[in-house]
């Protein structure tokens, strides 16, 4: 169920940013009631930026939590079902990237030696 809280004041550096803008984009002849509302629109769009920006944060770190949690569950939950030798040894799990870029950096290495003199 969500939460129903009072709005919270704008910040004041949101304040100053939005009054900012809006006399850095303020018309020639424009009164100052004019600018005023229009920081006050400018003022209610970065707060609403920014419960965007902290909702979406908080979506991510539920989902982020989610996965490392799916991710821990199977290994706990695994059962043995064969308990020889040759099913307890894990398989190696190298990555072929790192070598091979390693190898590539020493060729290449090789050949600017080679090359060089």
């Amino acid at each position: 169920m969500p939460r129903y809280d009072k709005p919270q004041p704008p910040s004041p550096e949101s304040q100053a940013e939005a009054e900012r803008i809006a006399r850095a984009t303020q018309k020639p002849g424009q009164t100052k009631e004019q600018t005023r509302l229009i920081a006050q629109g400018i003022q209610k769009g970065i707060e609403e930026y920014k419960r965007q920006q902290k909702a979406k944060a908080r979506e991510r770190d539920k989902a982020k939590k989610r996965l490392s949690n799916a991710a821990i569950e199977p290994t706990e939950e695994a059962p043995e079902l064969d308990n020889s030798p040759a099913s307890q040894a894990q398989p190696r799990s190298t990555s072929w990237l790192p070598w091979s870029l390693l190898i590539v950096s020493w060729l290449l290495f090789a050949v600017h030696l080679a090359l060089g003199r």
